[in-house]
């Protein structure tokens, strides 16, 4: 039986890289695979699925509204040679989303393997990773470097001058310019 996997960690893991490898992994195999990442991000173009290090892969960009069980299972549908979906950025989807991808794994056969952090800058969960680490049948944490040289487990918005910030908007999105 097909699982569903969360990928979580800090920022600056490797979450984008360990995906686009897993990827490569399924596609150098001959199967196919379904690459989606919500519409929100669009730090390096709307549909598209980047690593800092330079790696990148096409992908469907969703919506909050989007049915992904039905998304999905037009996408089996149309290409009975996908064998994984992969989701970037997986903290951004909705509890009802979370469950698809569930049912996805149970319906379909078909495992789901989602990246995404585990909680924001002010240590509050996201909707998607608050409900990835309950239903996921496996969790698995991506380990990275604090700018202190131990374990990141957090983290921290910075404001243009570098200095801590500690209350906003819980979605502001960025790379290394706003979060370290």
């Amino acid at each position: 039986m097909a699982k569903l996997h969360f990928y979580y960690s800090a920022m600056n893991a490797g979450k984008s890289t360990t995906l686009l490898q897993s990827s490569y992994n399924y596609n150098e195999r001959g199967m196919d695979t379904l690459l989606l990442i919500p519409a929100i991000d669009t730090r390096y173009g709307a549909s598209k699925v980047a690593s800092r290090i330079g790696l990148q892969a096409q992908a469907v960009a969703f919506s909050d509204t989007e049915n992904l069980y039905q998304y999905i299972k037009k996408a089996l549908d149309d290409n009975n040679n996908i064998k994984c979906v992969l989701i970037d950025e997986a903290q951004f989807i909705t509890k009802k989303q979370v469950q698809d991808l569930a049912r996805v794994t149970i319906d379909f056969n078909v495992p789901v393997l989602a990246y995404g952090l585990r909680s924001d800058f002010m240590g509050e969960p996201f909707e998607g990773s608050k409900y990835l680490l309950a239903l996921a049948d496996h969790l698995i944490e991506l380990k990275t470097i604090c700018h202190c040289g131990r374990k990141a487990t957090m983290n921290m918005r910075i404001d243009e001058k570098g200095r801590a910030v500690r209350e906003g908007a819980q979605v502001e999105i960025g790379g290394n310019d706003r979060y370290v």
